[in-house]
This record gives structure tokens, sequence and C-alpha cells, in this order.
């Protein structure tokens, strides 16, 4: 069966299938589906493992300490402000974006054909 090709990026930040684009990824929050339930798609090999943790955490590292420096250097707020404010929007901002890491995650692996032992194959 031939399905058109979906770009990595868009199923995975729409969290929907990496071969056809359109049936859910996840079956929960961050459990991913057995099946795709358009194109039935086996998605119970799909494992991202702990790659886009490691990825957002970088990325929020790179993004926040900055912004907590430069609020620090620009307003020189008590300390209870930095540890009521910094662990509520790394937390935050973390929540919302580790679906979509892992679902982007999991459709470039599905594009570049990627597997464990490098000889597996999707399809």
């Amino acid at each position: 069966m031939y399905h058109k090709a979906v770009s990595p990026l868009g199923a995975g930040l729409s969290c929907r299938c990496p071969r056809c684009g359109r049936g859910r990824l996840f079956h929960g929050f961050l459990a991913v589906a057995e099946r795709c339930s358009s194109c039935k798609l086996d998605l119970s090999k799909a494992d991202s493992g702990d790659g886009p943790a490691v990825f957002l955490i970088l990325i929020l590292g790179a993004l926040l300490v900055p912004a907590a420096l430069l609020l620090e250097v620009s307003t020189t707020p008590p300390l209870w402000v930095h540890a009521l404010v910094w662990p509520v929007v790394i937390t935050l901002v973390a929540v919302l974006l580790l679906r979509p890491f892992k679902a982007t995650m999991i459709a470039l692996q599905y594009a570049h054909k990627a597997s464990d032992s490098g000889t597996e194959r999707y399809d």
C-alpha cells in the first residue's frame, strides 16, 4: 500500500502517525499506541528512549538559565522569587513540550528507518 510522504516535523508536532499523518500516535499522555487507527502501522516497537527528555533538558537549560540571569541582573528580586518562579516555569514548559518532542523523535526514526539493530523495517 502506498502512503504519501509525511513530514516528520509535521507529524511530530501534531502527534500523529509518522506514516499517514492522520492517526493518533499516543494512547494517553506519553504512551505510544499499539497501532495507528488510520493506516494500521504497528507502533508497538516505536521507542524514543530518553532522547526527547535529554534534548528538552538541554534546550530549556540554554533558554531559561539566561532568562533567570537576566531577571536577576535587571530587577534583583529576592531569592524566594527565583525559587517560586523558575521551577513552575520549567515544569510547565517541559510538560507542554515533551509530548511533541517524543512524537518528533519517533517520526524521525520512522522516516530514517531506524531500529535497535539497524536491520528491522517498519513496513
